[in-house]
């Protein structure tokens, strides 16, 4: 009754229902599997802890939003060069870190040792994962706009940053269970482990090609 009150006043706030209309729309593209889920599996089998991995992603859809709110992606969008150069970018950072997960493979036990300060090192490459993703940008370029409205009490910024709040939320409970989920199921079968994560770095590596290809023929 209170979130109604908040989204659905008859100023126009936000309506409930283009809300949840959007969260759906969220999740479906969430819990599609991509390079997020592909490092969310890698850092379940490595680390003790899937949160700074998670975290670093949330990250990036946070400053992708802020992107979007802000009207800079739009710009990005419209310049073939600056695009082109992102997407460059974001592939070569996603091919780093595939070839690095299939030559270094790990299973559960393998990070009995792990260190602290590694936590700083797994956000940083969950931040670059979804920050340098080009298609987040586009996708968020594409979705979010459609669920506002422009006569609404809210400026059109703050609603964008409202429903990036609730994709995140979408992300964070999407990529925390990818991640804990491939822990506790490959904890006693190590060598499924190590196929897994090689999986996952072919993914990073299958998908960071395909953008390329797709920009080189663009």
């Amino acid at each position: 009754m209170l979130l109604g009150s908040v989204f659905a006043k008859e100023d126009k706030v936000m309506a409930v229902g283009t809300v949840a209309a959007f969260w759906a729309v969220s999740l479906l593209f969430v819990v599609t599997p991509g390079a997020d889920w592909a490092y969310a599996i890698a850092a379940g089998l490595r680390h003790r802890t899937v949160l700074p991995a998670v975290g670093g992603m949330l990250a990036g859809h946070l400053a992708a939003t802020a992107v979007v709110a802000a009207g800079v992606a739009a710009l990005v969008a419209r310049s073939p060069l600056v695009m082109a150069a992102l997407t460059v970018v974001g592939s070569v950072y996603l091919v780093w870190l595939g070839i690095g997960t299939l030559a270094r493979p790990a299973a559960p036990e393998a990070d009995a040792q792990q260190a602290a300060g590694s936590w700083v090192r797994q956000t940083a490459r969950g931040a670059g994962v979804s920050g340098l993703n080009p298609k987040v940008f586009l996708l968020f370029l594409a979705l979010l706009p459609q669920f506002t409205d422009p006569a609404a009490a809210w400026p059109v910024a703050v609603q964008i940053t409202v429903l990036g709040l609730v994709h995140v939320v979408n992300c964070a409970v999407v990529y925390t269970g990818v991640g804990v989920g491939a822990r506790l199921v490959l904890r006693a079968r190590p060598a499924a482990a190590r196929t897994v994560a090689r999986a996952s770095g072919a993914a990073m590596v299958g998908i960071a090609t395909f953008l390329l290809v797709e920009q080189l023929v663009a």
